[in-house]
């Protein structure tokens, strides 16, 4: 019998997940609790803190309403229930917009209060200088191109990008700069299949698809809408559970027992 002993688990690094690119596929999934982060944390490479959090768990419309301090409290709920995935915490709106300074801050308070290993933001060539000045300053940076959520109101809602091919070289130069300026990955969301495609050959860091082509390098999706816990998911999500009717059942079942005293049973009784 070996008496060695076992070998501690390391989390994933930015370096590992960088150097994934053209290899094997990146897995990756949102996560909100410490409880759901435990068990993706068994098959992810990385699990995003998403701002999706404030539509996803606290019936938002849109994410730009979600403040800083929520996204610390739901990061160090992950890092808790977590042990080996990277844990990239994303930077909500109004908080990195206005120059690299207030980024920087606040990235800062982001990695110090969550233990969180990188942080994303969002916007392509026009957020390059900050993602330049966070990374030269030893903070890790996933940028997000495409559908920017945050950005929906300018945008008319969220709408696929890239139907038209004359915009293509805008969405070229977004996922160009953003790399160039040491984003170590980039979120490509709501991409027509071809454009997406392209980008991922051009550039040298790692694509995460939501919505765009399994041409990327690698793939995310929100947990609670490939759960089936969403009714109407977004068009790119594969639904792999069917949790909102199996809770429904659940609840409904207690309530009857409640309601006909056939529950607490002598099983749940202390004597």
């Amino acid at each position: 019998m070996s008496t060695e002993p076992a070998k501690p688990v390391r989390r994933k690094t930015v370096p590992q997940i960088a150097a994934r690119k053209g290899g094997e596929p990146i897995v990756s999934l949102t996560s909100y609790h410490a409880h759901t982060a435990a068990i993706v944390d068994r098959y992810a490479d990385f699990i995003l803190v998403g701002d999706s959090l404030g539509m996803v768990m606290h019936g938002m419309e849109t994410t730009v309403g979600v403040p800083l301090d929520l996204m610390i409290m739901h990061g160090r709920a992950v890092v808790r229930g977590t042990k080996q995935a990277l844990i990239v915490v994303d930077m909500p709106f109004g908080t990195y917009e206005e120059s690299p300074n207030m980024a920087f801050r606040n990235a800062a308070k982001i990695m110090k209060e969550t233990g969180c290993g990188a942080v994303k933001l969002e916007g392509g060539a026009r957020m390059a200088e900050t993602i330049n000045f966070l990374v030269e300053r030893g903070i890790p940076v996933m940028a997000h191109t495409g559908l920017t959520p945050q950005s929906s109101h300018v945008m008319g809602g969220f709408k696929t990008q890239g139907r038209q091919e004359d915009t293509w070289p805008a969405h070229e130069e977004d996922a160009r700069a953003v790399a160039e300026a040491g984003a170590f990955a980039v979120v490509l969301e709501g991409m027509v299949e071809p454009l997406a495609a392209k980008i991922t050959k051009q550039i040298d860091i790692p694509t995460i698809g939501i919505g765009a082509s399994a041409e990327c390098d690698g793939q995310i999706l929100v947990l609670e809408d490939m759960l089936g816990l969403n009714r109407t998911p977004p068009k790119f999500v594969k639904v792999y559970g069917n949790l909102l009717d199996e809770i429904e059942n659940a609840v409904k079942a207690y309530a009857d027992d409640v309601r006909d005293r056939s529950f607490p049973t002598e099983d749940q009784v202390y004597r």
